[in-house]
């Protein structure tokens, strides 16, 4: 026999929806603040590990005669010394090719890459070559700025494009003075890291913020205690406990230190781009109390000449006269109040109310900013 009216049973039964509901609200705190945590190697690195650039020239054969012209005396003086060093002699007077371009060569090598290591590599020409399609890039070293040769670069160019052209029309795709060689360079020379620097190491916020700072420093010291401060809104100075100063523990504490979690903070910004009409706000963006009125005022002038013919056998003359239309239409639009306080999409849902375009809403956001009513920073670019 079931029990109806107990009250034993209705305090269970308040009891447990009140828990369900409990847990799903702290379910959703839960999922809510892990989805805006992020790893500490997503909006920071550890100084002294970055990538270098290198660089190279040489040139590009077996272009189908869109290479550098006669004119450019830099490739036949390229291709001379080339020659000389396979036991050719020729004078640049006797080069005549046009299947040769100079070109530079630009790298970048990331840190701890190792002799033998592949790189990718960047190929743009140097003269008035049209293009690079079908070229083959010459074996050239590559060097730092210490003028240190670091790897060599070689091979077929991939241009993703064309560029072809006749006496009347020309077509092109891309750009094809630019080429690309996947894994074309190969290290030959190890660029010597280090990011323990004495007994600590830095980590440095790629987007500095003295809040981002301290939850780092926060965060650091309560997995390691007294082991992180901060120095300014970029830098955060780490000594690694005694149980990871060895150099086969370092590189686990500097692992420990990117995964972990914390809540970037940033200035709330509006970024708006007038040539494309594109808008992107942060979700710190407030805005005062106001009200907004939008309207459209559309002019259409219509110019509609006729012809005026004289009448049979009269003396008169043919002649245009002007006739023009003219209509203007204004839209009609209340005035919508916003709150003080709201986020963004509350912004964003006021204004789609009143109907307007992207343009027009790069318009009321600088009037708004104007007003003094929006508390955030207005960039436009």
């Amino acid at each position: 026999m079931k029990c109806k009216k107990c009250t034993a049973c209705f305090i269970y039964k308040y009891v447990k929806v009140a828990g369900i509901l409990v847990i799903i609200f702290v379910t959703a705190t839960y999922f809510k603040s892990a989805y805006a945590a992020v790893r500490v190697k997503d909006i920071a690195y550890v100084q002294g590990v970055r990538d270098n650039q290198l660089y190279g020239y040489v040139l590009v054969v077996g272009l189908q005669g869109s290479g550098d012209s006669q004119i450019f005396r830099v490739t036949r003086q390229m291709a001379v010394n080339i020659f000389e060093k396979l036991g050719v002699l020729i004078s640049e007077a006797d080069f005549l090719s046009k299947n040769v371009a100079s070109v530079m060569i630009t790298v970048n090598i990331p840190a701890f890459s190792r002799p033998g290591d592949k790189l990718d590599v960047v190929v743009s020409s140097i003269g008035d070559s049209k293009s690079l399609e079908g070229g083959v890039l010459l074996q050239t070293a590559l060097q730092g700025a210490d003028n240190e040769v670091y790897a060599v670069a070689q091979g077929p160019l991939s241009i993703g494009g064309y560029n072809v052209e006749g006496q009347a029309q020309s077509m092109r795709k891309n750009i094809s003075t630019t080429a690309y060689i996947s894994n074309g360079a190969i290290v030959e020379k190890e660029i010597h890291s280090s990011f323990l620097y004495g007994k600590s190491l830095s980590v440095i916020l790629r987007d500095p913020d003295f809040t981002t700072a301290n939850r780092l420093v926060e965060a650091m010291n309560n997995l390691y205690p007294n082991t992180a401060k901060s120095i300014d809104a970029a830098v955060v100075t780490i000594i690694p406990p005694a149980d990871f100063q060895s150099e086969d523990t370092i590189v686990r504490f500097v692992a420990n230190i990117e995964e972990l979690y914390i809540i970037p903070d940033s200035v709330a910004r509006i970024i708006i781009n007038e040539r494309t009409g594109t808008i992107v706000a942060g979700e710190n963006v407030r805005i005062s109390t106001v009200a907004i009125s939008h309207g459209n005022l559309s002019i259409t002038i219509s110019e509609k000449p006729e012809v005026s013919q004289p009448g049979p056998l009269s003396s008169g003359q043919t002649a245009v006269v002007p006739r023009t239309d003219i209509e203007v239409i204004e839209e009609e639009k209340k005035l919508n109040v916003i709150q003080a306080g709201v986020t963004i999409s509350d912004v964003a849902r006021a204004l789609n109310v009143l109907g307007v375009t992207p343009r027009d809403l790069i318009s009321i956001f600088q009037a708004i900013k104007r007003a003094g009513a929006l508390h955030a920073e207005l960039i436009i670019m």
